[in-house]
């Protein structure tokens, strides 16, 4: 196979169910795991954007100047509290209202620990997968993605809402009760909802009571020692896949965040 890598597809269907995008050829991975795969760069990256060839990837993915001017790009996507749609600053208003002037939730997981992140109202549980969460409980539902940036900055006064990379590759978790972790945390931004709902309506959000979501990913052993392969540096990347968590590849010789690399031409062989 040969082509450009994309993030890999997963669904939930006991252990998460991971597939490879390759150019348009798609390699279901469960399979491969305990199995030899290697993956070559070949030298192209390609913007995921317009097709462009690039030097250098910006973005998860994108040219310089597809960097620039697209809203997918913007800051505002990293920190949406930020967002200055409302201003008639957007870079791609019609994309705007399609991705941020929609339901989002604001959820809890558990991932290096726990964790405040949010995600769209059609991205769950992709988004926990994405990240290696090992559970999963949305507790806000917001009408757009501003306001879910501002319940998020609030909640991530007292929990982190980053996750550590490495140590969530070395091993799950204990179990938390993330049901007794949002009773804790929501009396402690009472005033910063309040606020939200007097400045955008009653329908600015509302509370959630919903079950905890599970996920099991299909890791045969973990790393002691977190070392990571990155094609820039090493365009060759070989092993035995021992597993798959997040958008990372575990093999006996490293890891490798695939994300990361959306655009790379690369050589896939068993």
């Amino acid at each position: 196979m040969q082509g450009t890598l994309k993030k890999m597809r997963s669904q939930l269907a006991g252990d998460v169910d991971y597939t490879l995008l390759v150019g348009e050829e798609a390699l279901p991975l469960n399979d491969v795991i305990g199995q030899s795969l290697t993956l070559e760069h070949t030298g192209n990256i390609f913007c995921d954007a317009c097709g462009r060839k690039t030097n250098k990837s910006y973005s998860q993915g994108h040219c310089f100047p597809c960097m620039k001017k697209l809203a997918r790009c913007d800051m505002c996507i990293m920190k949406p509290e930020t967002c200055h749609f409302a201003a008639g600053t957007c870079r791609e208003p019609e994309w705007g209202e399609a991705q941020c002037m929609v339901p989002h939730y604001v959820y809890l997981s558990n991932t290096s620990g726990l964790k405040v992140g949010i995600t769209r109202h059609t991205q769950l549980p992709t988004r926990w997968i994405d990240q290696g969460a090992t559970q999963g409980l949305p507790i806000i539902r917001v009408r757009s993605r501003y306001i879910s940036g501002l319940v998020e900055v609030a909640l991530g006064a007292f929990i982190n809402d980053k996750t550590n990379w490495r140590a969530m590759l070395k091993g799950n978790n204990d179990d938390l009760d993330l049901k007794a972790q949002a009773h804790c945390l929501l009396p402690k931004i009472e005033e910063k909802l309040a606020a939200i709902r007097a400045e955008f309506g009653d329908d600015a959000y509302e509370i959630l009571d919903e079950s905890i979501v599970a996920i099991d990913y299909p890791v045969k052993q973990f790393p002691v020692k977190v070392a990571s392969h990155n094609f820039d540096k090493t365009p060759l990347v070989s092993g035995i896949l021992l597993g798959i968590k997040g958008q990372y590849l575990i093999f006996d010789t490293g890891v490798i965040n695939i994300r990361k690399f959306t655009g790379y031409e690369v050589r896939v062989s068993r």
